[in-house]
C-alpha cells in the first residue's frame, strides 16, 4: 500500500511539472508583451539639455529614471498587470502616469514615480489555502519521492526479485534521476516562483530526495552489503556531502543544511581499524570551510552556526572517547575555525549595524536609531560569532580537562586557542562576544591548571586527596598565565589602536578586558604557585605590566579623537596598571611595609593630577584604601598577632593605619579644587574613616595589654570610643564649617547617631556596673562612672550646644536629652555607690537611705535642669526637667510610701512638696513676667539663632 502511495504521489509531482511547463510558456508570451512596452516608456523620455536645466527637469528625469527601474525590476508583478490591461487600474500601468507628468514638468510623488498606490500597503498574512498547496505539498512531495525510494529498494529486498548490486544501481539511478530532474525543473520554474515559497522550492525538494537515496545507496554499500572499503565509502560520502554544500548555492539555505548534516554524519557511518584524526579533523575542517564559503556567498547565518556546533561536538566526542588524545589536529580545525569566522564569514565585510534589515512600511514615526553600544552588544550575524566563541572555548576547557591527563596537558595548544579567540574579538569589531569568552576561556583554564582542587581541599579537608594535585607543575603554570597576560595586553593595545575612533564602545570594552584579565590571571597565579614571602617573577611581571598600562594610557591621552571617547578606557587602564602594582607590592614586600606602600602608591596617583588632568587618577587612592581595608580585615593586627608590640600607642598599628589616615586626608587636601566632587567626598569619608579606625583600634590595644582579640570591652574601653565618636562628630561640623562638604554634615549626623545608639545598648544596658557587677575603682568620684557617664554626658551636651544653628532641630535634640540620660544615669549610680561602694551589683539591694538620696538626687538634678533650660531659654531642657521631676514623684509616691519607714518617709514628702512648690513659684512669675512684657517667642537651645523655640 504505501509503495502505491508512493507512485501515486510520483505522478501527481510529474503532472504538476508538465502542467508548470505550459504555465511557463504562456508568461514567456506575457515578458515579452512586457518588455515591448518597456521600449516605449524608454522612447517617450524626454531629452533634456545639458547646458542649462531647471529644477523641475532635474526632477522629471529623476521621476522618470526611477519610473523605468523600478518597472525594469518588478517583472513578475507587472505580468499579470499587463495580462489583465487597463480593467483593473482604469488607465495605464503603475508608474506610466508619473512618467507622462514628469515629462510635462509637474510634481511627481516618490511614491507614485514608482508606480506604488499612495497609501501604505500592509503585508498580507499567507492564507490556509498557500500553506497547504504552496508549501506542505512540496515537502510531503519530496518526503514521498525519498520514502519510496527507500520502500522499492524494501520491496525488492523481501520478495528476493533482484540481487543486491542491482538494487543498489537501480536506487543510485534514481537518485540521479531526482537530481536531473529538480536541476531541469529549476531551469524552467524557478524564475516564476514568489520569494516567499524559497524554502518551499519543487527543484530544491527533488534534488534532496536524490541527495539522501544516493547517501543511503553509499552507506548500503559499505555498511551493509560490504562492496566498497572504507576508503572508497568514506571517499563517496565525502564528496555527496561537498557537492550537496556546492548545490545549496542554487537551493537555499535548507539544502546547505542537508549537506552539512552529510558531511558531519558521514565519519560516523565509516569504520575504520586505524582511524586518524588528522583524516578526521581534515574532512571535517573541509566541509566546514566549504559551508563558510557558501554562507558567505548567500549570506547565511544559521547553518554557518550549526557547522560551528558541529565540528565542536566532533572534536568534544573525540576528546573524551580517544585515549592518549591527539592535540594538535583539534588544534588546527579550532584555529581553522577562528580564521574562517574572520577573514571568510562574517570576515571584514560587516561591521555593527550593516547587516541587512528588511524593509519597514513607510510611516509617520520611523523607529529610534540604535545607540552605539546597542551596536556593540548587538552585532550582525552574532550567532556565528557567538557559536564559534562557545565552541572554542569547550574545546580548550576540554583539552586541559582530565580526559587528557594520559598524554599530558596540551598547555600550549590550551593558550594558543585562548589567544586566537581573543584576537579574533580584538581583531573585528563585531567580534564583542568573542572577545568577553575569550576572557572566560583564560581564566578558567588556567584555574584548572592551577589545582582548583588544591584550593577546594584547603577549604574542606574532607575532600579526597588524589584530587588536590596540581594539574600542571608550577612553573608551566605560571608561563602560561603571563604568555596569556601578555597576549591580551598586546591584543587590548591593538584593539585602541583600530576601533577607538570609530567604535568606542568596543575599545572601552576590550580597555576593561585587557585591564581585568591580566589582573586576575596574575593574582591567581601567585596565589596559587607564588611565594607569598618573596617573589621575583611575578613581582617584575605585575611592575612592568602596569608600567605597560601607564605607557597606554599615556598614548590615548595623545590620540587625536574626542576626550569623551577616552575617559572610560583609559579609567580602566589606569585600574589595571594600579592592580598589578598591588600584586608587586605584595610579591615583593610583606607586613606593615605592604600596606604603608599600597597606601603611598594611591597617593602617587593623586600627586599625579598635577602633571595630567586625566579624571581617572584620583579614584585610584580610593582603589587603594579599599585594598588597605581589605588587608586590615584580613589582619587587623597588620604585622601578625605575634609580631605586634605590647607597648601603647608607638607600635606597628599606628603606622599602619595611621599613615593611611594621613595620606587620605592629604589626598583629600590636595583635591579640594579638583572638578569632580564625588571623588573628593569619598576621600574624606574614607580619611575620617581611617581616623576613627586608628584611634580605635590604638584605644583597643592599649585597653586589653598589647592584645587585640575578639572579647567583650569593657566599659571604660566602651567609654573612650564614645568620646572618640563625639570628639569625630565635632572636628567634622568643624571642617564642613570651613570646607563645606556632605561627606562631613552627613558623616557628623551618622556618627552621633551610631554613638547614641551605643550609648543605649553598652552603657546603659549590656555593660552597666549594676547589670555587669563590674568594680568601680577605689577613689570615688574619679572612677568608672566617671568616664563612663559622666565625660560623656558632658561632651553630649557640649556637642548639642556646638550644633545648634549647624544641624537639625531633632538632631540636636536627641543629642541634648541624650546628655542628660547620661548625667542622670551618673548620678543615680553615683548615690548607689555611696551607699554600696566600689560593687554596685543588682544582687546587693537597697538600703532605705540610699533609696531616699535618689528621690534628693533628682528632684535636685530637675530643678538644675530648669535652672539651665531658664537660663538657656531653652525649652528641651525645661521638658526634660519637668520628665524628671515627674519621675521623682512617681518614685515618691509609689517606692518611698511603701519601702521606707518613719522620719526618712515624712521628709521624703516633705522635701517633694517643697521643691514642687517652689517650681510652682518659679513658673508664676516666669509666666506673669511674660504676661506684663512684649510677647517674644522663646529659642530653644537646639534652635538655630533667630529661629523660635
Amino acid at each position: 500500500m504505501i509503495e502505491v502511495i508512493a507512485l501515486a504521489a510520483f505522478a501527481i509531482a510529474l503532472s504538476a511539472f508538465v502542467k508548470g511547463r505550459n504555465t511557463a510558456a504562456r508568461l514567456e508570451f506575457e515578458i515579452a508583451a512586457l518588455k515591448e512596452a518597456l521600449a516605449r516608456v524608454e522612447a517617450q523620455r524626454p531629452i533634456v539639455s545639458t547646458d542649462v536645466q531647471t529644477p523641475e527637469q532635474d526632477k522629471a528625469v529623476e521621476a522618470i529614471e526611477a519610473a523605468t527601474a523600478v518597472n525594469m525590476s518588478a517583472e513578475p508583478e507587472l505580468i499579470s498587470e499587463i495580462s489583465k490591461g487597463d480593467a483593473i487600474f482604469g488607465g495605464p500601468p503603475p508608474g506610466q502616469d508619473a512618467v507622462e507628468k514628469a515629462s510635462r514638468g509637474e510634481p511627481v510623488a516618490a511614491n507614485v514615480a514608482a508606480g506604488m498606490p499612495t497609501g501604505v500597503v500592509q503585508p498580507q498574512r499567507e492564507s490556509l489555502e498557500s500553506r497547504l498547496g504552496a508549501r506542505w505539498a512540496v515537502w510531503v512531495g519530496g518526503i514521498a519521492l525519498a520514502l519510496g525510494g527507500v520502500f522499492m529498494v524494501k520491496y525488492s529486498i523481501d520478495a528476493g526479485l533482484l540481487s543486491p548490486a542491482v538494487r543498489l544501481s537501480m536506487a543510485a539511478v534514481f537518485g540521479l534521476a531526482l537530481i536531473g530532474i529538480g536541476e531541469f525543473v529549476r531551469r524552467r520554474a524557478t524564475p516564476l516562483v514568489a520569494d516567499e515559497f524559497q524554502n518551499a522550492m519543487i527543484p530544491g525538494i527533488l534534488t534532496a530526495a536524490g541527495v539522501v537515496t544516493l547517501f543511503g545507496v553509499c552507506f548500503a554499500a559499505h555498511g551493509i552489503y560490504g562492496f566498497i572499503g572504507p576508503v572508497t565509502a568514506f571517499g563517496l560520502l565525502a564528496l555527496i556531502s561537498l557537492a550537496t554544500v556546492g548545490l545549496s548555492l542554487l537551493h537555499g539555505q535548507a539544502f546547505a543544511g542537508l549537506g552539512l548534516l552529510a558531511s558531519l554524519v558521514t565519519p560516523a557511518l565509516v569504520s575504520s581499524e586505524s582511524p586518524s584524526p588528522w583524516s578526521l579533523f581534515g574532512f571535517l575542517g573541509i566541509a566546514w570551510t566549504a559551508t563558510l564559503l557558501a554562507s558567505r556567498i548567500r549570506r547565511w547565518s544559521v547553518v554557518p552556526s550549526m557547522a560551528n556546533i558541529g565540528l565542536s561536538l566532533w572534536a568534544l566526542a573525540y576528546i573524551a572517547s580517544v585515549r592518549p588524545v591527539e592535540s594538535l589536529p583539534v588544534t588546527l580545525v579550532m584555529l581553522l575555525m577562528v580564521a574562517g569566522v574572520s577573514l571568510l564569514w562574517p570576515g571584514h565585510l560587516v561591521s555593527p549595524g550593516a547587516e541587512p534589515q528588511p524593509e519597514a512600511a513607510a510611516t509617520d514615526q520611523q523607529p529610534a536609531a540604535p545607540s552605539a553600544w546597542e551596536k556593540v552588544m548587538v552585532p550582525p550575524f552574532a550567532a556565528i560569532t557567538i557559536t564559534a566563541a562557545i565552541s572554542l572555548l569547550l574545546t580548550a576547557l576540554a583539552l586541559i580537562s582530565p580526559f587528557t591527563s594520559a598524554g599530558g596537558y596540551p598547555v600550549t595548544e590550551f593558550c594558543v586557542l585562548a589567544a586566537a579567540l581573543a584576537a579574533l574579538g580584538a581583531l573585528r569589531n563585531y567580534a564583542v562576544y568573542p572577545a568577553l569568552l575569550a576572557s572566560v576561556v583564560a581564566v578558567a583554564g588556567l584555574w584548572s591548571m592551577m589545582a582548583l582542587s588544591g584550593v577546594l581541599t584547603f577549604i574542606d579537608p574532607a575532600i579526597p586527596g588524589h584530587i588536590a594535585v596540581l594539574a600542571v607543575p608550577e612553573q608551566t603554570a605560571m608561563l602560561a598565565g603571563m604568555a596569556l597576560s601578555s597576549a591580551f595586553i598586546l591584543l587590548g593595545a591593538i584593539a585602541q589602536a583600530l576601533h577607538l575612533r570609530d567604535h568606542p564602545p568596543f575599545a572601552t570594552i576590550w580597555a576593561a578586558i585587557m585591564a581585568v584579565v591580566p589582573a586576575a590571571l596574575t593574582g591567581m597565579s601567585f596565589l596559587t604557585v607564588g611565594d607569598f614571602t618573596f617573589d621575583l617573577p611575578h613581582g617584575l611581571f605585575s611592575l612592568a605590566a602596569g608600567v605597560v598600562f601607564l605607557g597606554l594610557a599615556e598614548w590615548l591621552s595623545r590620540r587625536t579623537v574626542e576626550p569623551a571617547h577616552i575617559h572610560r578606557p583609559q579609567a580602566f587602564l589606569l585600574a589595571g596598571s594600579l592592580a598589578l602594582f598591588v600584586i608587586a607590592l605584595h610579591a615583593l614586600t610583606e607586613g606593615v611595609a605592604t600596606t604603608i606602600l599600597i597606601a603611598f602608591l594611591g597617593a602617587a596617583y593623586v600627586a599625579s593630577t598635577r602633571l595630567r588632568s586625566w579624571t581617572a587618577l584620583p579614584w585610584m587612592m580610593v582603589g587603594s584604601a579599599i585594598v588597605v581595608l581589605a588587608r586590615i580585615a584580613w589582619e587587623p593586627t597588620i604585622v601578625g598577632p605575634q609580631n605586634l608590640s605590647t607597648m601603647p600607642v608607638f607600635n606597628g598599628l599606628l603606622t599602619g593605619y595611621g599613615i593611611p589616615a594621613l595620606l587620605l586626608a592629604l589626598a583629600a587636601f590636595e583635591l579640594r579644587n579638583w572638578p569632580g566632587l564625588r571623588v573628593r567626598n569619598l576621600l574624606q569619608a574614607l580619611a575620617s574613616l581611617f581616623s576613627l579606625l586608628t584611634v580605635a583600634i590604638l584605644v583597643r590595644h592599649a585597653m586589653n595589654g598589647g592584645v587585640l582579640d575578639s572579647a567583650v570591652p569593657t566599659l571604660g574601653e566602651q567609654s573612650i570610643y564614645t568620646l572618640v565618636a563625639i570628639g569625630g562628630s565635632c572636628i567634622m561640623m568643624t571642617l564642613d564649617r570651613k570646607s563645606p562638604s556632605p561627606v562631613f554634615r552627613y558623616g557628623s549626623m551618622a556618627i552621633g547617631v551610631l554613638s547614641m545608639l551605643s550609648i543605649l545598648g553598652a552603657h546603659l544596658l549590656g555593660l552597666n556596673p549594676y547589670f555587669s557587677g563590674e568594680l568601680l575603682g577605689s577613689v570615688p568620684f574619679f572612677d568608672l562612672l566617671l568616664i563612663g557617664y559622666l565625660l560623656p554626658g558632658l561632651g553630649y551636651a557640649g556637642l548639642s550646644w556646638y550644633a545648634r544653628g549647624k544641624r537639625p532641630v531633632l538632631y540636636v535634640t536627641a543629642l541634648a536629652v541624650t546628655g542628660a540620660v547620661l548625667a542622670f544615669a551618673w548620678a543615680t549610680l553615683s548615690v548607689r555607690r555611696f551607699w554600696q561602694g566600689e560593687s554596685i551589683a543588682d544582687w546587693k539591694g537597697f538600703l532605705q537611705g540610699e533609696t531616699y538620696t535618689y528621690s534628693v538626687v533628682w528632684l535636685l538634678l530637675g530643678v538644675l535642669l530648669l535652672a539651665l533650660g531658664s537660663r538657656l531659654n531653652a525649652k528641651s531642657l525645661r521638658i526634660t526637667s519637668a520628665v524628671l521631676v515627674f519621675v521623682a514623684v512617681l518614685k515618691v509616691f509609689l517606692i518611698d510610701m511603701a519601702n521606707l519607714e518613719g522620719f526618712l518617709r515624712a521628709l521624703s514628702f516633705i522635701g517633694l512638696g517643697g521643691v514642687l512648690i517652689g517650681i510652682g513659684l518659679f513658673y508664676q512669675k516666669i509666666l506673669s513676667g511674660k504676661a506684663r512684657a512684649p510677647v517674644e517667642p522663646a529659642v530653644d537651645i537646639a534652635a538655630e539663632p533667630g529661629q523660635t523655640g
